[in-house]
């Protein structure tokens, strides 16, 4: 015999009625009942966890979640607020009257609701007035797994901070319909070239994990000074860690964790072009590592001097003049789906020659 809040079910010396709840039952002993022998059982049941709604993007961009603690707020108005203070109390109150803010089954909410810890809200971003970026990517292959893209200077990959609809995976979303369009690795923002997307969600980590363990063969170009005491091509290791300083890794001793083959294309007036092959994908390693070595790359923004963002139009437009000299030139490896060699080069190039006069 079974005992819980919500079922009681009968057995006597035979098989569990149902074999789904075996799992569940708790501390078993017999007794006597009229002559016969009765198997008790103390049943516990968990909870069912909630389902998450299947929410469609919206204008390129999908649904983001955040879990609502106990706490003293009177409505979701008073907890997104001060959880988000990017936007006023007012501003999200808005929100939620546009139907931007949707509670655990999806749907919108109300305004001024009262606030009830332990449901999930779902928000769509939003970011008013965001700047256009003057430079679009183009799609070099697509098919039912992939999507490979050619990024452009100073478009972000994913979104992030002031970046939104300004970035190249919003933008491909909207452009190809497919929500569920995923990175497989990130460039920087001011890195020029080849970005790769999975589109079926049960590919995604398959195709994340040949970036996380080194099973892609890529290869960058740059600009940077060049120097005749440097013997090329060079293996360099360093261990590069996160630095204390905002956007920054720094370079430390002990066990090396990045490693990059150089090499030199061609050399005039102090410059030079390399090859640079990172057998490691540490953030910022091609950067922070020919930096290490004193041949920064040429119009680097952040190493070795950290320049304020360009967040007024005249600053913008002065970054643009000076684009980053490094470019993610080429990507090869096995697809782990269709068996092929897949090969894909940027269209994208250093500019070797403006740099001539600098």
């Amino acid at each position: 015999m079974y005992f819980s809040s919500t079922h009681c079910l009968n057995h006597q010396l035979g098989r569990v009625i149902h074999q789904s709840i075996q799992n569940d039952l708790k501390f078993p002993y017999f007794k006597e009942n009229n002559g016969k022998s009765i198997s008790v059982y103390f049943m516990t049941l968990a909870p069912r966890p909630h389902k998450k709604p299947e929410l469609p993007s919206r204008n390129g961009v999908t649904a983001s979640q955040v879990s609502l603690p106990k706490g003293t707020w009177q409505t979701y108005e008073d907890f997104l607020a001060e959880r988000f203070p990017a936007l006023t109390k007012t501003e999200w109150h808005q929100r939620i009257i546009e139907g931007d803010v949707l509670d655990s089954n999806g749907e919108p909410l109300l305004p001024e609701s009262t606030y009830r810890p332990g449901q999930t809200l779902y928000y769509y971003r939003y970011i008013a007035n965001e700047t256009p970026i003057p430079f679009q990517e183009t799609i070099l292959y697509q098919d039912e797994w992939i999507v490979v893209a050619d990024k452009p200077h100073f478009l972000p990959v994913t979104p992030s901070g002031r970046y939104l609809q300004e970035t190249l995976l919003v933008r491909l979303r909207r452009k190809l319909g497919i929500d569920t369009l995923t990175p497989m690795h990130r460039i920087d923002r001011e890195t020029a070239g080849l970005v790769l997307f999975s589109v079926k969600p049960e590919s995604r980590d398959r195709y994340q994990r040949l970036f996380r363990e080194n099973f892609v063969s890529k290869h960058y170009e740059a600009i940077a000074p060049y120097r005749m005491d440097i013997a090329l091509p060079l293996r360099y290791k360093s261990r590069i860690v996160q630095s204390d300083a905002f956007m920054r890794m720094e370079t430390v001793e002990g066990k090396h964790n990045a490693e990059t083959e150089i090499r030199l294309l061609r050399q005039s007036d102090g410059f030079a072009h390399y090859h640079l092959k990172p057998v490691t994908g540490r953030k910022h390693q091609l950067r922070i590592q020919l930096c290490t070595l004193g041949i920064p790359i040429v119009n680097d923004r952040i190493y070795p001097v950290h320049y304020p963002e360009a967040l007024t139009q005249a600053m913008q437009e002065e970054e643009y003049r000076h684009p980053l000299q490094l470019v993610a030139k080429s990507i090869r490896f096995t697809d782990p789906f269709t068996g092929e060699t897949r090969h894909f080069e940027s269209e994208y190039s250093v500019d070797f020659g403006s740099v001539m006069h600098i």
